[in-house]
């Protein structure tokens, strides 16, 4: 018998082996072998489309989080792109997510939602690049996440992202950041459309 799945590092940096391990999405290089288990179940990451046994199709995932235009829209009449410590600081938490999709593929609100919820890694990402002091593009980035409501309004603060991020990260704080930063963009720009995202969540549960 055979199992495909995928695989690379082997260290935790490349996101490659991102499976269900015990009912727990996990990377399979650094999740330890716990002595208590009787037995060790390992399947496809939840609710995505499976290609061959362990191995799933990410297409959807990676062009939603292209959709986000993940990088630097810098400003072109200033010279260089010099960044603070400080505002380098700001990054931590956000920059290191390896795109390994255990936390979309661990949320309900993915599950039910995906063709327009954007999910948490793609969220995270959008953080990222708006937390990015040499970044000139904010408005116009949360313009875009305000289109449709679904794109980051569907996340419901379960957690299951931040619990099984095998980097320690915090989506679904990135999220509410997120919400309430669009929301603000909305009021400053036209009041009338922020009745649309009112029950967007409150970061005061952080």
């Amino acid at each position: 018998a055979t199992l495909t799945f995928r695989r690379s590092c082997r260290e935790g940096i490349c996101g490659s082996c991102a499976m269900n391990i015990n009912g727990v999405n996990g990377l399979a290089c650094t999740t330890p072998v716990e002595s208590s288990w009787k037995q060790l179940t390992v399947r496809p990451l939840p609710h995505l489309e499976v290609v061959k046994d362990l191995v799933v199709d990410l297409n959807h995932f990676y062009q939603q989080y292209h959709s986000i235009k993940p990088w630097l829209h810098p400003d072109k009449n200033r010279q260089g792109h010099r960044q603070s410590i400080e505002d380098r600081n700001k990054l931590d938490g956000l920059y290191e997510c390896i795109l390994c999709a255990c936390c979309s593929s661990a949320c309900p609100s993915y599950w039910w939602n995906g063709d327009r919820f954007l999910g948490p890694a793609a969220l995270l990402s959008a953080r990222r690049w708006i937390a990015d002091s040499r970044d000139a593009a904010t408005a116009k980035r949360l313009r875009e996440l305000s289109n449709d409501e679904f794109k980051l309004g569907r996340c419901k603060k379960i957690t299951n992202c931040t619990s099984v991020c095998p980097k320690g990260l915090n989506p679904t704080k990135a999220i509410v950041e997120l919400q309430q930063m669009v929301k603000s963009n909305i009021h400053n720009q036209d009041l009338g459309n922020a009745d649309n995202y009112s029950r967007l969540g409150s970061s005061s549960i952080w």
